[in-house]
C-alpha cells in the first residue's frame, strides 16, 4: 500500500511528531511505501521527500498559511501526482500546513485518515483552556469565543487569525474531506461528537510506542515517586507540589517549564527537581519509582507519560480528566483522583505509597496493549 503521512514538523519535537515518525517506521517495516509531507525546518531529520515541503513559517506567512497558501497547494499536489498514494494520513497539520492538504487529497481520490493529537477542530487554541487557565467549551458551538476571550496566545490579533482559520475550515468542510478521524482516546471521540462531528467517522484507537525501549528490570523500585512533564499550570504541577508538601515522601520532578521559578521556592525539602532529561535517564528514574503522578488539569488526550510508565512496570496515579482514566485500571495499574483537588491527591499518594502492585503484570499488560503490532492490526482495518 502507498501511504502519505503529513505532519508539520519532521523531528522529535512533541508527541505528535514522535507518533508520526514511529508510524513511518512501522509502516515501512510491514512493507508499505511511505512518503512524508512536512514543513522546512532547521531541526528536521533528513528525508528523501524534503524537496516537496513548503518553506519555513515567517511572521507574514503566519497570517495567511493557516488558510491554505498557493505554495502549500502546489507542493502537496506535486507530491500527490508523483507518489500516487492510496491513503493520506494527516496528523498535526494546522497553521504550518493547513487542512487544505486534506481537501486536496480527498479530491485526488485518496482515502483521508486524520489522527487527532489535540482539540484544534473544536477549540481554536487547541487545548479547551480559556486563556490557558480554565476548562472552556464555548467554541464547540460558536468560534467567536476565541475573540471574546483573546484565547490564542493571549493576543487579540492571534485570536483573529485563529477565528478566521476555524471559520474557513469548519466542521462541514472538514468532514466532507475526511474519511476517518482517529481519536487516541474515547474521551476525545466523545468531545468531537459533542462538537457535532459525525460519530460514524470517529474511530477511537489508543496510541502506540516502541515497547523495546521500555525493556528492563521491572521489580527494582526505590522509595520515591515521580512526575514527568512540563512545569505549567494546566499540568497540575502547583496542585502536586501543594499535596507533596504535606507528606514525608520523596517526590522527583522531571522536566522544565514556565512555572519552574515559581514552584521551586514553594517546594518542601522532600521535593527534588532534576530538570530536563533524555529518555535513558527518564527510563531509569521512572522505572525505579514506586509510582508516577499525572496531575493534569486540562483535557489530556492520550498522554505518553502514562503509557511509558506502565510499560516500565510503574503504576500511575492520574487525574480523572480527559483520556487519563481510560489508561488506568483502579488498584491494578494505578489509581485516579479528582483533578485539581489537593486533599484527594494527597490521600491517594498516601494510599499508593502503601499499596502493593504486581509490577511484572503491569508491564506485561501495557506492552501488549500499546505495542506497535497491536496498533498496526487496528490501523490496517481503518485503512482498508
Amino acid at each position: 500500500m502507498k501511504i502519505l503521512l503529513a505532519n508539520k514538523f519532521y523531528y522529535r519535537r512533541g508527541g505528535d511528531c514522535v507518533y508520526a515518525l514511529n508510524l513511518e517506521e512501522l509502516l515501512k517495516a510491514h512493507g508499505h511505501e511511505v512518503a512524508v509531507f512536512s514543513m522546512q525546518y532547521p531541526e528536521n531529520l533528513d528525508s528523501e521527500w524534503k524537496n516537496y515541503w513548503p518553506s519555513q513559517m515567517t511572521v507574514i506567512k503566519a497570517f495567511v498559511r493557516p488558510l491554505g497558501t498557493r505554495e502549500v497547494k502546489d507542493k502537496f499536489t506535486k507530491l500527490l501526482n508523483d507518489f500516487k498514494p492510496e491513503v493520506v494520513h494527516l496528523n498535526n497539520i494546522h497553521s504550518q500546513l493547513s487542512p487544505v492538504i486534506g481537501e486536496l487529497a480527498h479530491n485526488y481520490g485518496a482515502k483521508v485518515v486524520w489522527t487527532l493529537h489535540d482539540y484544534k477542530l473544536l477549540c481554536p487554541r487547541y487545548d479547551c483552556l480559556q486563556n490557558g487557565r480554565q476548562i472552556c467549551e464555548e467554541c464547540y458551538t460558536d468560534k467567536r469565543g476565541v475573540l471574546k476571550h483573546s484565547c490564542m496566545k493571549n493576543s487579540f490579533i492571534a485570536s483573529i487569525v485563529a477565528y478566521y482559520e476555524a471559520k474557513r475550515w469548519n466542521r462541514t468542510r472538514l468532514e466532507n474531506a475526511t474519511d476517518v478521524y482517529i481519536c487516541p482516546s474515547q474521551f476525545m471521540a466523545n468531545k468531537m461528537a459533542q462538537g457535532g462531528f459525525s460519530k460514524e467517522k470517529l474511530q477511537p484507537l489508543c496510541n502506540f510506542i516502541n515497547i523495546t525501549k521500555c525493556q528492563g528490570d521491572v521489580n527494582n523500585h526505590s522509595d520515591y515517586y515521580c512526575y514527568v512533564g512540563r512545569l505549567s499550570a494546566e499540568k497540575g504541577t502547583k496542585t502536586l507540589i501543594e499535596a507533596a508538601n504535606q507528606l514525608p515522601y520523596h517526590l522527583v520532578i522531571i522536566g522544565k517549564g514556565p512555572l519552574e521559578k515559581e514552584l521551586k521556592p514553594k517546594a518542601g525539602k522532600n521535593v527534588e527537581f532534576v530538570g530536563f532529561k533524555q529518555w535513558d535517564e527518564i527510563k531509569e528514574l521512572v522505572g525505579k519509582a514506586k509510582f508516577s503522578v499525572i496531575p493534569s488539569e486540562c483535557y489530556e488526550n492520550n498522554p505518553l507519560s502514562v503509557i511509558e510508565s506502565q510499560c516500565l512496570g510503574t503504576p500511575v496515579l492520574g487525574a480523572r480528566i480527559g483520556g487519563i482514566p481510560e489508561l488506568i485500571e483502579e488498584n491494578v495499574s494505578g489509581a485516579t483522583f479528582k483533578s485539581g483537588d489537593v486533599k484527594d491527591l494527597k490521600d491517594k499518594i498516601l494510599s499508593m505509597w502503601n499499596a502493593s502492585f504486581d509490577y511484572e503484570s503491569i508491564a506485561e499488560k501495557a506492552t501488549k496493549r500499546y505495542s506497535s503490532e497491536t496498533y498496526y492490526e487496528q490501523l490496517m482495518k481503518i485503512y482498508k
